[in-house]
């Protein structure tokens, strides 16, 4: 296979497009619109659907398939009646570094909107990811996440009431809670466990995060335990999979 020259490492090889050289027409019409998007910048309003498909000689429908996989990619986002081109994604590390860090590092600033703090008996469920006995109390924090105000995420968070006993009254929610458990009680996380799917949001989780149900998000659960490898807290973070990206740096064993 010829390897074009002027290939990005991180692009789909021939821009998708197999061999034989057949692509579907909103495939097409999606490489044009991607030019303009690159034409435009960040926060250009794009043209009517009706306006791009008399440019590209297609139905509306084949352009609206092309701007629905943009979307979705994140490189477009609506803009009342309109559509213009998105921003970058948020590149979140996967480290034990918080939101918080993550967001400032990118010129951004982050933000959590407090849904609910609730106190209740442990389950067996969270007992067995916790290490809190089953029947002790638990906090149960559930929080929208801003980045320059636009909502793109939201995250729950099970603590053991013994290890932050005021945090209903100590706590600002629209702060971070590991600056918080490292500042205030002295708690500073050792280790955790993470694992990362892609889901769908829940009717209740799209609306607190305002984008359609049909949003494919990018669901990360935590367990963390502090330095002396206690359970410290379990935490549930959906982000918008087309406002985010993760990265990690991997280090060879040795072997």
């Amino acid at each position: 296979m010829d390897y074009p020259n002027d290939q990005a490492p991180g692009a789909p090889v021939r821009s998708g497009i197999p061999e034989h050289g057949r692509i579907p027409k909103y495939y097409a019409v999606k490489a044009h619109i991607s030019v303009l998007i690159e034409e435009l910048g960040e926060g250009g309003l794009l043209p009517t659907e009706r306006d791009l498909a008399v440019r590209y000689e297609v139905s509306r429908e084949t352009v609206r398939q092309a701007l629905r996989e943009l979307l979705l990619e994140g490189r477009l986002r609506r803009q009342g009646r309109g559509t213009v081109v998105a921003g970058p994604k948020l590149e979140q590390p996967l480290s034990l570094a918080s939101y918080t860090e993550g967001v400032r590092r990118q010129g951004r600033t982050p933000g959590r909107s407090l849904i609910s703090l609730d106190r209740f008996p442990c389950s067996d469920a969270l007992a067995a990811e916790t290490g809190v006995e089953r029947g002790e109390p638990v906090w149960h924090m559930e929080r929208v996440l801003r980045a320059d105000d636009e909502r793109v995420g939201l995250e729950s968070t099970y603590v053991s009431v013994a290890r932050v006993p005021r945090l209903d009254s100590d706590f600002d929610p629209d702060s971070s809670f590991y600056a918080y458990l490292h500042e205030r009680l002295g708690i500073a996380f050792g280790d955790a466990d993470e694992r990362i799917e892609t889901v769908l949001a829940t009717p209740r989780e799209a609306l607190l995060i305002g984008t359609p149900p049909a949003l494919p998000m990018l669901l990360i659960h935590r367990v963390s335990r502090d330095t002396a490898g206690r359970p410290l807290e379990r935490v549930r973070t959906l982000f918008r999979g087309d406002r985010f990206s993760f990265s990690a740096h991997l280090l060879g064993n040795g072997g």
